[in-house]
């Protein structure tokens, strides 16, 4: 038997449940029942934006202050890695020490990785020059040693020579011309090879024709 002018039917739509004791919403003043009074049960907006709720860290049981908005769980990790004074979390400190150079990166690893080029720490995500903005970036040994070459034969080149060795600037363009005048230093040395076959094989034939009009 039911009794319609005692309790409040739920003003959510999927329920309409006559309730003897209704609860009423303190943000948007609706009635609801006891399965959806509460605000994320209704779906109220109101009430969401108001119920702020701080997220305490697991380790130290100490309440963790974050933005409106930001995941709970990332605020957490936040003070574990920073702040907490925990035992487990100040051995983690420990270990991880190697500090991210990237400005605003607070991450950290537990083993270096040191740029090649600029030689400074970076974390896994800027590891490579392009995501650090490496200003250190220099040549390979090879185009090094390339570019030693290069000087030490320039003293021996022409001024033209000199002058686009000095103005080289990439070490592909370093190692182009190295091969070009190794290129040129074989087939200098092929020609002079075969010009001096084909002189001893003059010498030859005059000394067979002088052999042959004695006889």
């Amino acid at each position: 038997m039911e009794f319609p002018e005692l309790g409040q039917h739920c003003s959510e739509s999927s329920c309409k449940r006559l309730d003897f004791l209704p609860v009423k919403c303190d943000a948007c003043g609706k009635i609801y029942c006891k399965d959806h009074f509460q605000y994320r049960h209704h779906g109220c907006t109101v009430g969401i934006s108001k119920d702020v709720q701080v997220p305490v860290c697991p380790l130290c049981n100490c309440p963790v202050p974050s933005r409106r908005g930001d995941l709970p769980d990332v605020a957490v990790s936040s003070h574990i890695d920073r702040e907490c004074q925990s035992d487990p979390a100040q051995a983690k400190r420990k270990a991880y020490v190697n500090r991210c150079s990237v400005k605003g990166c607070k991450q950290k690893e537990l083993i270096p990785v040191n740029c090649r080029h600029c030689s400074l720490n970076h974390c896994l995500k800027h590891r490579y020059p392009d995501n650090h903005n490496c200003t250190g970036k220099g040549t390979s040994p090879a185009g090094a040693a390339a570019m030693a070459r290069l000087q030490q034969k320039a003293s021996s080149a022409t001024q033209s020579q000199r002058d686009s060795v000095a103005n080289l600037q990439t070490e592909d363009e370093a190692l182009a011309w190295a091969l070009q005048q190794s290129l040129y230093e074989a087939d200098l040395k092929e020609r002079s090879s075969d010009q001096h076959t084909n002189r001893r094989r003059t010498s030859s034939r005059q000394r067979s024709d002088k052999s042959c009009f004695v006889s």
